[in-house]
């Protein structure tokens, strides 16, 4: 099995409303987010790629056009956390590439939350 991935990055806002009174998420707060996709096949394509890194780009765009510097609870119809944005993110990357195994939100550099199959 060949497996690549590629890291993004972009800025957002999000509050956890349900955690308890004096959690320092459920107040606003922001994160620069780092996200990365990864891809696996069983056989390569005929340029010898599982996908072409040049192609990941779409998810670029998505993140810059959908989730940069935006609020997150105002686009997720479910809490904004790591593991609900990783799965999300799943989802979007997946309409796009079948190869999609796995997503990875990072909102510090000590944090993640991967969504896979």
């Amino acid at each position: 099995m060949y497996r690549i991935s590629k890291q993004f990055h972009f800025s957002a806002s999000h509050i956890l409303a349900d955690l308890p009174a004096g959690h320092p998420c459920s107040r606003l707060h922001g994160h620069n987010y780092v996200v990365e996709i990864s891809l696996a096949a069983l056989v390569l394509d005929a340029y010898g790629f599982v996908v072409d890194y040049a192609a990941l780009n779409r998810f670029r765009r998505i993140l810059d056009e959908e989730l940069d510097h935006r609020h997150l609870n105002d686009l997720l119809p479910v809490p904004p956390t790591a593991e609900n944005l990783a799965y999300y993110l799943y989802r979007r990357a997946a309409e796009i590439w079948p190869e999609v195994v796995a997503v990875r939100v990072s909102e510090t550099p000590a944090t993640w939350a991967e969504y896979q199959r």
